[in-house]
């Protein structure tokens, strides 16, 4: 078995990086400085406003951030949960994602700063997306947003956040949540995963890299049984809300996602898959850079806006 092969420019995007050695090599601390001290596009997408506030959490209060396309009132809101395995990122780091899905959506995003593994072993994770998703449910009227058109959504990691987010809501009868967009969303711990098993040396995200941030994530906690960790251990699918789900041709994980929408779609739930081949794992995080990496984003912003424009109402 082979590698999927690459665009031209995401091969060019990818070869700029130069060799990078292991995630476990480098270390925990220097790969989160090397992603929060990486500089930000010039060429940010505009927005109305950009609030940053702080909310109350389980355990202490949790950051967010505001991303307002338009000054418009009543609109949609997207609750975005970033990647990085569980370990990496935040609200600065994931920004211009962030940026790009409240554009494309002409949405209100709210991302969110849930608190980063090891130092915080799960469920601190899980409970900081859902207590966040409930606060903009419960106090929309003073955020100035729509509560019967709020969807969640996230990368990676996040992506696992905001099905786990999506089940919860439907276990405990709320907070009502229109969709969930999953961008090659990390819902499974199958290492025999065809796509994983034949890439394991893939771009930006190589087995090895996978397993290290497994057992940064599992710290303090055990491997993990419930579905709200791992949201392909759910018996069941149904009653979900309706759901986008995004995987890329040379992602390790690509069946993870694939195969989590195929269980949505046969349990009656609404669902798009598409896959983005030439494509790497994490491409989103800076779309502007791959003519694939646009189209993604504008075609997940056309279907979150028709979603927003015409909410389900069973």
């Amino acid at each position: 078995m082979t590698a999927a092969p690459l665009d031209p420019d995401a091969a060019a995007r990818v070869a700029a990086f130069g060799v990078i050695p292991p995630m476990r090599d480098r270390g925990l601390d220097a790969v989160r400085h090397a992603l929060e001290s990486a500089p930000l596009p010039d060429d940010l997408p505009p927005m109305a406003s950009v609030e940053n506030r702080s909310i109350p959490g389980v355990v202490g209060d949790i950051e967010v951030r505001i991303y307002r396309p338009t000054p418009t009132t009543d609109g949609p809101a997207l609750v975005y949960f970033h990647g990085g395995g569980m370990v990496l990122g935040s609200n600065h780091s994931f920004e211009p994602l962030a940026r790009m899905l409240s554009a494309a959506t002409a949405a209100t995003v709210v991302s969110v700063d849930y608190r980063l593994a090891p130092e915080n072993p799960p469920p601190a994770q899980f409970e900081d997306a859902y207590a966040a998703t409930t606060w903009v449910v419960d106090n929309a009227e003073q955020l100035r947003l729509d509560p019967t058109r709020v969807a969640v959504g996230g990368d990676s990691a996040g992506g696992s956040l905001a099905a786990a987010v999506a089940l919860a809501a439907r276990d405990r009868g709320g907070p009502a949540i229109l969709a969930q967009l999953l961008m090659y969303p990390g819902l499974d711990r199958d290492m025999a995963a065809s796509s994983i098993v034949s890439q394991p040396d893939a771009p930006l995200l190589s087995l090895d890299d996978i397993t290290f941030m497994h057992d940064l994530a599992d710290r303090g906690a055990g491997p993990p049984h419930d579905a709200y960790r791992v949201p392909a251990y759910a018996a069941d699918l149904s009653g979900l809300p309706q759901a986008i789900v995004l995987t890329a041709g040379s992602d390790p994980i690509r069946d993870w996602g694939e195969r989590y929408a195929t269980r949505l779609r046969d349990a009656g739930v609404q669902t798009t898959l598409t896959r983005y081949p030439g494509v790497y794992h994490g491409f989103l995080m800076r779309a502007d850079a791959t003519a694939r990496g646009r189209l993604a984003i504008a075609e997940t912003g056309a279907l979150l806006r028709a979603k927003f424009a015409h909410p389900l109402e069973f």
